[in-house]
């Protein structure tokens, strides 16, 4: 009777999770704050698919374009914390809060790092009909042609924007930077003669390059890049002081539970680590960093942080 009750007596042992409410059960979006083509959306794009291979489930990227990245950190501030929505950040997140004092949220306290994806250099290039072989030749024609000049930017607060002011204050010279909705747009007023000279992304730059459209003189980065081989850097090539090293950080929501984190963040180092995840880089002129961990986009960003602060206070923005 004893042994018949104890088979009839069901065992109670823990029971699995159900599938549902295992993290992730449903895709993920990934926003992604610059227009269609531009690096940053090629490299989140990327890094969606790793990690959709990893998570075993969509990650489905999202261009919300405008303002400096601020329309776009917006919508990922509206959403839960719950890791369904992550954000993919470029140079542009270290200065919103100073270009648009407005926004009501910080770009530091507000985001969670996840990995330090991606960097780049940029490239200074300028139209065929500069008088400019090397950056101390534009450096004297820039001096001449004052504010007659024009640089080509993205809006307010983009890297290339930035990258700009960063030249203009550190080289001395005067030039009319020329604001455009989206970076593509400014390098084809380049192509055109529209505009004499921008700084951004070999991505776009290099095959203008190779073809003559435009001049390639200087890159971005402190020193010369393999990335980019043939071209000194600008602070090598005079201008003390510069660096514009572009880079992409995967933020999520502050509140997301501890166990979601973890998962993104260990899905966003595994994909990094792929040696297939290199090679896609290095075909748009980018690369992995040596360390993806959440500590160390903490550090690159506030590192730039510091860096164009004292760049977007010498532009002496009106208030709001």
């Amino acid at each position: 009777m004893l042994r018949r009750s104890l088979l009839a007596t069901p065992l109670l042992l823990p029971l699995p999770a159900r599938a549902q409410d295992r993290f992730p059960n449903r895709p993920i979006r990934l926003v992604i704050p610059v227009a269609v083509a531009g690096v940053t959306d090629i490299v989140g794009r990327i890094l969606a698919e790793g990690m959709a291979s990893i998570l075993g489930r969509p990650v489905v990227a999202e261009n919300i374009a405008g303002a400096g990245s601020t329309v776009a950190a917006a919508a990922f501030q509206r959403t839960p914390a719950d890791g369904y929505t992550l954000f993919i950040a470029t140079n542009n997140h270290s200065v919103m809060k100073a270009i648009y004092p407005q926004i009501p949220f910080d770009p530091v306290a507000d985001f969670v790092p996840l990995a330090l994806v991606a960097r780049q250099p940029f490239v200074l290039a300028v139209h065929p009909d500069v008088p400019a072989r090397d950056v101390p030749e534009l450096l004297a024609w820039l001096k001449a042609q004052g504010e007659a000049a024009n640089y080509g930017a993205a809006n307010p607060g983009g890297s290339n924007h930035m990258a700009g002011e960063q030249f203009r204050q550190r080289a001395g010279v005067t030039f009319t930077i020329v604001p455009y909705r989206a970076a593509a747009a400014s390098v084809q007023d380049l192509v055109a003669g529209r505009v004499n000279l921008t700084v951004d992304s070999p991505t776009m730059l290099l095959p203008l390059i190779r073809d003559g459209r435009v001049r390639g003189l200087a890159v971005s980065t402190e020193t010369a890049s393999a990335l980019v081989p043939g071209l000194p850097s600008l602070a090598e090539a005079g201008i003390a002081g510069y660096d514009m090293t572009v880079y992409q950080i995967l933020f999520a929501r502050p509140g997301t539970p501890p166990e979601v984190l973890a998962t993104l963040q260990e899905a966003a180092r595994k994909a990094i680590a792929e040696p297939g995840f290199a090679q896609r880089l290095a075909s748009v002129g980018c690369e992995p960093w040596p360390e993806s961990s959440p500590a160390a986009a903490s550090a690159v960003l506030a590192a730039d942080i510091a860096r164009m602060a004292p760049v977007v206070s010498a532009m002496k923005l009106s208030p709001g």
